[in-house]
């Protein structure tokens, strides 16, 4: 089992590293128990039909999503359009990130 030190949070962007979705990001919706997570990305997967992962398939990024957590705070919930903005918005500085680094 591969551990990175760190535990899943609500809010947090997530890259798949196994199965059909590998290689998308996706931001953890739900903490089921300490192996499995629920993600999400508000586009082909909305929120209601958030994916079922074992966190080892999983890398974790040292990135949350304030306004997804945020609104889980405030309301308990979150809607698609705020995990396409969160990704993007994380895709973005990553881009920046990566220019930075040439």
């Amino acid at each position: 089992m591969q551990d990175s030190g760190q535990s899943p949070e609500i809010g947090q962007i997530v890259m798949v590293t196994k199965g059909r979705d590998y290689g998308q990001f996706g931001v953890i919706v739900d903490l089921i128990d300490e192996r499995f997570v629920r993600i999400a990305d508000g586009d082909k997967r909305k929120i209601d039909r958030a994916k079922k992962k074992n966190i080892n398939h999983l890398e974790l990024i040292d990135y949350i999503a304030d306004e997804v957590k945020g609104s889980f705070i405030e309301t308990g919930r979150v809607t698609n359009g705020k995990l396409r903005y969160a990704l993007t918005n994380f895709l973005e500085k990553q881009s920046d990130l990566l220019k930075e680094g040439e």
